[in-house]
């Protein structure tokens, strides 16, 4: 039987974006030379090149291009230029609308520690042995899509900035229960994260997570913290978590927290999954988190194993190929624990390489581990 071609849209996009991108790709070639991946790969324009040359940050073909895909790899956006386009532009080719437009509500961050990594960590060893995590965020709603929002002027003068923290029923429940799903492949442990003691969004948050569980999870363990306080627990104890869930807000907080468990950000992968049509097709869109980072853009420094460990969080859940997506995870991990660093992850006694080195690395460990 012959296997469904995927179609994967890369967007490179701003800073540092279409440098990881590019060595994502050469990973995604080995796997159709070498493990018969069927994909069909594409690469389109988004950020300010896009609207160098296209007067579009966002252009339309791009976005059909995205609308038609099974999965889309995402650099990063952000950086220098954008404060000289329109606002208006600016707005319409924002990620948070790129998100919205997919309603790719469901955004996972795993946590995992890397033994290679433990030295490159501002943690100590002994609190980062075994610990493997997924936080699970809403990604869709919340104060970064409420409204109102905008800065106005009083008539006294005074400058007021406003944005709404507001959730529906629907929206929580939806999210909740992507995570407690993915608890049930996992050990069974969620915890929702709230701040339900001083807002009452996070009241309802908490009601509605605590009824979906009884009514359809009751088999999965769920606690609740409040939000500052898991920030803390997450670099004293994250072995104590298994599914952390939570808002908009708080889940782009707590995952950079976290980002020490992997020792950078640059290490970070994640994925964000809308609901399955009645084909079982859910839109999908793979980034990593650490942004554009345009202070060192250009300079062929930056950690491209966030974005390989995107496209790995791809081969499982839209490709639908876990022995591949573990050996290309087992593949970073080999190539770490050969020694080799990029900037943000060296250390005493490692070997400092190139973007396009790590890359190399790991595809050198893709080849061994097949022999």
């Amino acid at each position: 039987m012959t296997e469904t071609i995927r179609r994967l849209v890369l967007l490179g996009g701003d800073g540092i974006g279409p440098e990881v991108i590019a060595e994502t790709r050469r990973v995604i070639d080995w796997f159709a030379r070498h493990r018969g991946l069927a994909v069909a790969v594409s690469e389109a324009p988004f950020g300010l090149e896009a609207w160098r040359r296209h007067g579009k940050i966002l252009p339309e073909a791009t976005m059909a291009e995205i609308m038609a895909a099974d999965a889309v790899l995402f650099g990063a956006r952000g950086g220098p230029g954008y404060e000289a386009i329109p606002p208006a532009e600016v707005k319409a080719g924002s990620l948070l609308r790129l998100r919205r437009t997919l309603d790719v509500f469901a955004n996972f961050r795993p946590l995992f520690a890397i033994p290679a990594l433990f030295g490159a960590s501002s943690l100590k060893d002994r609190v980062l042995e075994g610990v493997d995590l997924v936080i699970v965020r809403e990604l869709t709603g919340g104060i970064y899509f409420g409204e109102p929002r905008g800065i106005e002027r009083l008539p006294d003068g005074t400058r007021v900035g406003v944005n709404t923290h507001r959730y529906t029923s629907a929206e929580i429940r939806r999210v909740a229960g992507a995570a407690f799903d993915l608890a049930r492949r996992r050990r069974r442990r969620v915890c929702s994260v709230d701040k339900s003691n001083v807002m009452e969004a996070g009241a309802l948050w908490r009601e509605e997570v605590t009824a979906l569980h009884r009514e359809a999870f009751s088999e999965v363990e769920l606690s609740h913290m409040l939000a500052d306080n898991c920030a803390m627990q997450l670099v004293r104890a994250p072995g104590q978590f298994d599914v952390i869930l939570t808002d908009n807000l708080f889940g782009d907080l707590l995952s950079d927290c976290g980002a020490m468990i992997m020792g950078s950000l640059g290490m970070l992968p994640s994925a964000s999954l809308g609901a399955a049509d009645a084909a079982g097709r859910r839109r999908a869109l793979y980034e990593p988190v650490h942004g554009s980072a345009p202070d060192i853009a250009g300079q062929g420094i930056a950690n491209p194993l966030g974005a390989i460990l995107s496209f790995a969080m791809a081969l499982r859940l839209t490709f639908e190929r876990p022995a591949e997506a573990k050996l290309l995870e087992d593949a970073v991990a080999a190539a770490l624990a050969s020694g080799v660093r990029t900037a943000d992850i060296m250390e005493a006694g490692a070997r400092r390489v190139t973007t396009a080195e790590m890359g190399s690395a790991v595809l050198a460990s893709l080849s061994r581990l097949l022999t």
